[in-house]
């Protein structure tokens, strides 16, 4: 469980965490990937949403999803891109979360993850919290602690730092 103190610096204005999805590049499911393939360069994002006409989140997507499609064994078969749609290559187990306040949850994510989807209760995409985002909070938190809380060291915890 993360301190409070630390929490409540990183969670400030929380809604800036988020960053809306108006906002996100994404593709449609019924996109062929050469479509997805051209969004994925022109961003040059590693990958990113892949939602319904609904504006659901159905999955995700790479250009190293879509790259493994056009390989055959002697050449790359960029023809390939135009007749797979994205749903025939896009990733569906993926975790995506719906309290962007649970900062515990974002934290374990983010970890082997550039960003996480966040979606409403009926599973419709309303934006992503991205690594970048938490590290820059994470950052302010490391320089600011001390000038907005009186931290001290615990006898023992000094004792296990000295003798480690």
């Amino acid at each position: 469980m993360i301190d409070e103190p630390i929490k409540k610096m990183i969670m400030a204005d929380h809604d800036n965490l988020i960053i809306p999805a108006n906002l996100v590049a994404n593709v449609m499911v019924k996109n062929d990937c050469y479509h997805a393939f051209l969004v994925l360069t022109k961003v040059r994002y590693s990958k990113v949403p892949v939602l319904d006409n609904d504006q659901h989140l159905c999955g995700l997507i790479s250009l190293s999803m879509i790259t493994e499609h056009m390989l055959d064994t002697d050449h790359v078969a960029s023809e390939n891109l135009r007749r797979l749609t994205v749903a025939d290559v896009m990733e569906t187990d993926f975790r995506s979360i719906e309290d962007p306040t649970d900062l515990d949850e974002i934290m374990h994510l983010l970890i082997d993850n550039n960003f996480v989807p966040v979606v409403s209760d009926e599973k419709t995409f309303t934006g992503i919290i991205t690594r970048r985002e938490l590290l820059k909070r994470v950052n302010y938190v490391a320089h600011n602690l001390s000038k907005q809380y009186d931290v001290q060291p615990r006898l023992n915890s000094m004792k296990k730092i000295s003798n480690g």
